[in-house]
């Protein structure tokens, strides 16, 4: 059969199959059901951090009913202390001006002790931030073991290095970082790789420790004391961090269950820490922030004012929030903590609005306060009556 032949039979083999259709029509089905696009679910965005005191809101408060004189004579000396950086400090909370604190500076000055309750509670106005509700940990001065030169199984603790610069990245943020070999500033040196030898050989080894997990905890409090072999002491505080993210390795073990909620002390950290040694040492390398250190040979240690901080008497805060050298009360569920304070220091995981880190000197007193404290209730500032009137009058 030609090519011609086959396709004339093929088309009429079509055309009868056709014809064949249209006399026995096929079942109509029903047409597809449109069902409306069901939407994503929504979930609600956490809003972003107010900037500052001023966002968060301020509103006056009365002072306290009772302000005990132990609490007003040690926020006395701590606020005499802080006034010269206070009255020349640029305050980022907005809450207050330098000029705003010299007439109090001036009457600090010249006050007997026993005239420091009914100065805080009446020159002072008394504000709340946000909703007031306020977490407060604690802090103390630890001493750990070490040497000042290298001994076998030591670790450094490193000076501040010079390359560690504020420089502006590539996504246009500023901040902490290096510049590389091609000129480009890029994040510094995590943890992890500061331990495994990126800054050594380069002259910045301060001192060695003997152990790694008390060098860990002593960067967590960011001074203290390196007791040598031979009975002397070295005071050391905090120079400089790295930049890199801090991560509160007790919420870690918290949210993965291995200690149970409100168990995360200082204390049962390192104890498990030193249980679990290689899981310990993966579970600090979660902190990327590095501490570096400096030695003191004044009175110390230092808080973020350079002046020496007062045992039970210094609260670290977030200087976004707290101006820096205010009188700071809070009314929480330890009694340890419960009192008139001054904002004389910051600290890494001290955050927000009403989060403080009250500190407690040194000493296995301080260490036990300080580990286990977890106090919530309710923080006040103090601030000059000029600096209250404009933060309450803020829209």
């Amino acid at each position: 059969m030609s090519f011609a032949s086959r396709a004339f039979a093929l088309a009429s083999a079509l055309l009868l199959a056709a014809c064949a259709a249209r006399l026995t029509p096929p079942p109509v089905s029903p047409p597809p059901v449109t069902r409306p696009a069901i939407p994503p679910p929504v979930v609600p965005l956490t809003p972003p951090p107010p900037p500052n005191a001023l966002a968060a809101g301020v509103a006056l408060v009365p002072p306290a009913a009772t302000i005990y004189d132990q609490w007003a004579e040690r926020a006395l000396r701590a606020f005499r202390t802080s006034c010269p950086v206070l009255m020349r400090r640029q305050d980022q909370s907005g809450l207050a001006q330098a000029q705003d604190w010299a007439p109090l500076c001036t009457e600090a000055a010249t006050l007997a002790p026993e005239q420091a309750a009914t100065f805080f509670r009446d020159r002072f106005d008394w504000v709340r931030v946000g909703d007031g509700k306020a977490f407060a940990t604690g802090y103390y001065e630890p001493e750990i073991e070490g040497s000042r030169v290298p001994l076998p199984g030591y670790v450094p603790i490193y000076r501040l290095p010079n390359d560690l610069v504020r420089c502006t990245k590539q996504d246009g943020t500023t901040g902490r970082g290096r510049i590389d070999e091609t000129g480009t500033c890029v994040l510094y040196f995590t943890r992890a790789e500061i331990e495994d030898g990126a800054v050594a050989g380069r002259g910045l080894e301060l001192a060695w420790a003997k152990d790694p997990v008390d060098l860990f905890f002593l960067e967590i409090q960011g001074s203290g004391r390196i007791r040598m072999p031979d009975g002397s002491v070295m005071r050391v505080g905090y120079a400089g961090q790295n930049g890199r993210e801090y991560v509160a390795i007790g919420r870690l073990l918290r949210e993965r269950g291995i200690l149970p909620p409100g168990g995360a002390s200082m204390q049962s950290i390192k104890a498990w820490i030193r249980a679990n040694p290689d899981q310990g040492r993966a579970l600090m390398r979660e902190n990327l922030s590095y501490i570096f250190f400096k030695e003191l040979t004044g009175p110390g240690p230092l808080g973020a004012l350079n002046v020496p901080v007062t045992p039970h008497g210094t609260v670290a805060a977030d200087p976004k929030f707290v101006p820096l050298g205010a009188p700071i009360y809070l009314a929480v569920d330890r009694p340890e903590a419960y009192g008139l304070w001054v904002a004389q220091d910051t600290g890494g995981a001290i955050k927000g609005p009403n989060r403080f880190d009250t500190f407690w000197g040194a000493g296995p007193d301080a260490t036990q306060i300080a580990g286990g404290m977890a106090a919530n209730g309710v923080a006040w500032i103090l601030l000059p009556k000029s600096a209250a009137a404009r933060a309450v009058a803020h829209p």
